[in-house]
């Protein structure tokens, strides 16, 4: 009998082999032999998943979309039962930072995918996408911080939401670079929260260790919490350049 081959399981190990290459010397290099050849498999072989090496591309970039928010998601599952908009920003916004080897790589992958991105019109669709729901997102938690008084009504606008996108953008190049350590960028994070939220500081959740690519932290499925009660944090891996 036929050997049942699982054709998605196939396609997100050639995903990960595309990685692998991306993390270390970048996208423009890679060619189809030389996905076929890091994921073990004859050029033929992943012609049959992937016909072009742009529609490989586009489903390895949506698929590390997924695990990034998946993992972002079970960031702000592991908060307090009920977290409060500062909590959830800053599980968001650590979620976009470097601190640990696993997360290094998936923001080397995103800065690979950037630099493509930018002559790359169906890789820079899939990135402009993300961006405003992200944006809408953030905005929302401080609109709702405002209502509760935690936050000045005038900060909760899409402009301040927008610029704690760039705020954890920058941070997350610096480290990447060399400039900053993970635990100076997360110091400098909370400094930006307290800016944003006033002196008075509130207790944060922890900061579990973070994850992407095929070895990001799955969707938490015991918690007490579904994620839309906890909100969802659309983060976009291809965005953290």
């Amino acid at each position: 009998m036929p050997k049942k081959v699982d054709h998605e399981a196939r396609r997100q190990e050639i995903s990960e082999a595309l990685w692998r290459i991306a993390s270390t010397r970048g996208l423009d290099g890679a060619s189809l032999r030389d996905v076929a050849a890091e994921a073990g498999i004859s050029l033929g072989r992943l012609q049959h998943y992937f016909r072009t090496k742009d529609e490989m591309l586009l489903f390895a970039l949506q698929r590390i979309n997924r695990l990034a928010a998946d993992r972002i998601r079970a960031r702000i599952e592991s908060l307090n039962e009920e977290p409060t908009p500062r909590q959830v920003l800053r599980a968001c916004l650590s979620g976009m930072l470097p601190l640990d080897d696993k997360s290094r790589i998936g923001l080397l992958v995103g800065a690979a995918y950037f630099a493509r991105a930018v002559h790359d019109e169906a890789l820079r669709a899939e990135a402009e996408n993300g961006i405003p729901q992200l944006r809408a997102f953030f905005a929302g938690q401080l609109r709702l911080a405002a209502d509760r008084g935690e936050l000045p009504p005038e900060r909760a606008t899409e402009d301040e939401a927008m610029l704690l996108i760039s705020v954890a953008d920058g941070l997350a190049t610096y480290v990447l670079l060399g400039v900053h350590d993970p635990e100076a960028a997360l110091r400098l994070l909370d400094l930006h929260l307290a800016n944003l939220f006033g002196a008075e500081r509130v207790a944060e959740g922890p900061t579990p260790p973070s994850g992407c690519g095929a070895e990001a932290a799955p969707m938490s499925g015991g918690g007490s919490k579904s994620p839309s009660s906890a909100g969802e944090c659309p983060v976009s891996a291809a965005e953290r350049a």
